[in-house]
């Protein structure tokens, strides 16, 4: 166990770096739109109309019951054949892994995020929206320029944390088979019977950056906490 061979690693660097830009990129867009759909549907949560404040709490509510790998799991397997059921053809409408993986990320962290951002929306002062009614911004204008700026500005922290917690869950991708950086580093431990040299590697790449990604975090609180 204890006589580890380094160079297992540099031969599966380049294996590994593939792995780890796609899984930065699956971070990537999975924050993005989930924080774009996360507002959208932080705003219908908050809305009065009934029907778009119904939809959003079901679909935040089914998100965060149910574990992410059910969610990949459901969608890989059974949007195909939705897909069929709808347009009629005479195969399942094959989706693929990769898309299934930024699909599901996308859709999943949007309710995660969406709840973070509702709790700073409720947090800015009702003053801020009777002043920007007092300056003739209409409901909307008043949320878009006056109340999600601020409430970004003080969930920045916890979306930052969340993100965390996302670049840690995209090693669940594996049950897709995609070559990830966990499971591009799962396939060369295995092949070359080097187990405990390339996990110690992931675990020490998923320590640095999740380590820089607190640090961050911790820097963005205590800024917001002074400007508070």
């Amino acid at each position: 166990m204890f006589d580890l061979d380094p160079s297992v690693i540099v031969r599966a660097m380049p294996a590994l770096w593939n792995g780890l830009k796609f899984t930065l990129l699956l971070t990537f867009v999975a924050m993005s739109v989930g924080i774009i759909t996360g507002t959208l549907l932080a705003i219908m949560r908050l809305s009065h109309n009934r029907v778009l404040r119904g939809f959003a709490l079901g679909y935040v509510t089914v998100m965060r019951s149910i574990p992410l790998v059910l969610v990949i799991f459901w969608f890989y397997f059974l949007m195909p054949l939705l897909l069929q059921m709808t347009f009629g053809t005479e195969r399942p409408v094959q989706i693929g892994p990769v898309v299934t993986a930024f699909v599901t990320f996308c859709m999943f962290e949007a309710a995660y995020y969406s709840e973070i951002i509702r709790g700073g929306i409720q947090s800015i002062s009702p003053g801020q929206k009777q002043a920007a009614a007092a300056l003739g911004l209409r409901p909307a204008q008043a949320m878009f320029y006056v109340i999600l700026p601020q409430a970004l500005r003080r969930m920045a922290p916890l979306l930052l944390t969340q993100t965390i917690i996302l670049f840690q869950d995209t090693s669940l991708v594996y049950v897709l088979s995609i070559a990830d950086f966990t499971g591009a580093a799962s396939k060369f431990a295995q092949r070359d019977g080097r187990l405990v040299e390339l996990y110690l590697f992931v675990a020490l790449v998923y320590l640095v950056i999740c380590y820089l990604l607190s640090s961050l975090s911790k820097r963005l609180k205590t800024n917001v906490g002074k400007t508070a």
